[in-house]
């Protein structure tokens, strides 16, 4: 009896300690998968949307509580900037996480180079596991969204409805609805469906508050958000006096910014009107952003689900007597961005600048993707989990490269005390702002004495910067050659005797076209500015035997010349290396 007593305490004991160790194994095991689950991710970009458009950076007319939720509960960013203020240029960076220096890509781009997407941050997120869906705006021309996304819907605004209907063609049953309405609808969907094997990231990219800019009324919005400034007479906005619009520079009087405000802010009527539409439709996505987190507390996705709400660039309401972005002021390149991570509890609001090429490589830290080395960005995650306190970054760079003959293109750095910039086609015409003491950029310091050791700095931070950041992809034309004909010396005669011709380079499959200056001085030409003969755009691929048509030129002057050339998928380069040439006497 006692033998078989002693066996069976053998065994129970034995039974506990394998029980012990299986129990403790499959707990370290749960926690274990546990810490490996990746996140869901879900980025909300907004299209136009403005730095204060929001309830919690302190506007009293934005109507924005789940947004504000959001940047409560999470980390809110003061100083988010969008490095291209233009939203074809800025979703292209986001996309690529580059500069819009490198990837060159705008409006009149035919398509973004394949090369840039092979690391596109959704296509990186997709090989390595990740489900990924895009509703909304994509805003680039690319034929391969099947390599970025499992599954998508890329739609914008309708321009060829020149009223309401450019915001309502879409329809949900038999209703037609709200653009923003649509992509709301578009998500829950997604995430009633979301696979459960696998992390999703999900892309909203809502056309509001964009104005429907072929419509009178520029403004729609759906009839649910009337409510929001319903009896409210809008401040005129600030420095709306035209003292500050008469201190700009001739190339902005003239352009878009302009034409644009009398469009929408030029009576008080226009003005209340665009302005309430304008809130109104941020209203609507922030009331689309409170279903789909109801969405993900029903589902029980919430606790581990990341929501990152974004604008693609800043926006003038009138300041300057301006509309529109474009420009380098903080109006245009300022935007709203805040990153709720439920697993981080601490709240925050940031004063480091973060930009839109730093979104992309913070998602793929995010999902604990490693970042293409070729990136721009950098991850905002340890400022958001407090690893570090900033980023180590001095300076950006801010550009707006669009060769648009009624927007001056631009571009320059911006420090957290300093903003500088020029007007790429008239480099001479620079602007140099105090920040710090000087936050609505009013005092323009670029000639005052006391401040050229700045300028200069900054000016060659910009340079700097530029050349760092260059396209690979796109060279310089070289070979630069200038031919005579035989009736030089009668200086009447010879402007169409001189002759052009150069190399176009091996990174240019086919030029498309080119643009030659010819300058009085070197510095003038250094300035980009043509005074003797500026071609313009010439939609040529002719690169020989180009025939001089400015003014006349004189005997015996030394004259300075370069060209620039759009690649094959319509980019424009930079200016070749100068060159001088000279009528004999």
């Amino acid at each position: 009896m006692s033998d078989l007593m002693t066996r069976i305490q053998f065994f129970a004991v034995v039974f506990l300690k394998m029980f012990f160790v299986f129990t403790t194994t499959t707990v370290v095991g749960q926690h274990k998968h546990a810490a490996e689950k990746k996140p869901n991710i879900i980025f909300i970009l907004t299209d136009d949307q403005r730095f204060d458009a929001l309830g919690y950076a302190g506007n009293p007319l934005a109507y924005t509580p789940e947004m504000d939720k959001i940047a409560k509960e999470g980390v809110y960013f003061k100083n988010a900037i969008s490095t291209t203020p233009i939203c074809a240029a800025s979703r292209a960076s986001i996309f690529s996480g580059l500069y819009e220096r490198t990837h060159r890509y705008s409006f009149t781009s035919s398509e973004i180079k394949q090369e840039y997407m092979q690391e596109a941050f959704p296509k990186v997120l997709k090989e390595a596991g990740y489900y990924t869906a895009l509703f909304g705006k994509f805003g680039v021309k690319y034929k391969h969204l099947d390599e970025l996304y499992n599954e998508y819907d890329d739609y914008d605004r309708k321009a060829s409805f020149h009223d309401r209907r450019g915001y309502y063609y879409k329809t949900i049953g038999k209703d037609t609805v709200h653009l923003t309405r649509y992509t709301g609808q578009q998500a829950l969907d997604f995430i009633d469906k979301a696979p459960k094997n696998r992390p999703f990231c999900l892309q909203l990219s809502f056309s509001a508050p964009h104005a429907h800019d072929s419509a009178k009324d520029q403004y729609f919005w759906d009839k649910e958000q009337d409510f929001v400034l319903a009896n409210t007479t809008v401040p005129d906005a600030k420095f709306s006096d035209k003292t500050y619009f008469d201190k700009l520079p001739q190339i902005v009087k003239d352009g878009y910014n302009r034409l644009r405000w009398t469009w929408r802010y030029d009576t008080p009527e226009k003005y209340q009107h665009s302005v309430k539409g304008y809130f109104r439709m941020i209203a609507g996505v922030d009331m689309e952003i409170t279903k789909i987190r109801k969405e993900l507390e029903k589902k029980g996705l919430a606790d581990n689900t990341i929501i990152i709400v974004m604008g693609d660039n800043g926006y003038f309401l009138g300041e300057r007597q301006l509309a529109g972005k474009w420009l380098m002021y903080d109006n245009s390149i300022r935007v709203p961005l805040m990153i709720y991570d439920p697993r981080i509890k601490e709240h925050k609001d940031v004063e480091e600048m973060a930009l839109n090429i730093d979104v992309p490589a913070t998602i793929l830290d995010m999902a604990g993707v490693k970042q293409p080395a070729s990136w721009d960005g950098k991850s905002l995650v340890p400022l958001i989990n407090s690893s570090c306190s900033n980023l180590k970054r001095d300076a950006i760079l801010i550009e707006h490269l669009w060769e648009f003959k009624n927007i001056p293109p631009s571009e320059g750095v911006r420090t957290n005390e300093w903003k500088y910039f020029r007007y790429v086609n008239d480099k001479s015409i620079e602007e140099l702002y105090h920040l710090q003491n000087d936050p609505n950029e009013l005092t323009n310091l670029a000639k005052d004495k006391k401040y050229q050791k700045v300028l200069k700095q900054l000016r060659a931070q910009c340079d700097a910067l530029i050349a760092k950041n260059n396209d690979p992809y796109s060279g310089l034309a070289s070979g630069l050659t200038v031919t005579f004909g035989e009736n030089t010396k009668d200086k009447t005669a010879n402007a169409n005797l001189v002759q052009f011709s150069w190399t176009v380079p091996k990174q240019i499959a086919k030029q498309q076209a080119y643009q030659i200056l010819v300058s009085s001085s070197l510095d003038k030409l250094n300035q980009n500015i043509g005074d003797v003969w500026n071609s313009e755009e010439v939609r040529k691929i002719q690169a020989t035997n180009i025939a001089y048509n400015g003014s006349s030129l004189e005997s015996g002057k030394t004259y300075y010349w370069k060209v620039r050339l759009w690649d094959e998928v319509n980019r424009t380069g930079d200016y070749s290396v100068s060159k001088s040439f000279q009528i004999k006497k």
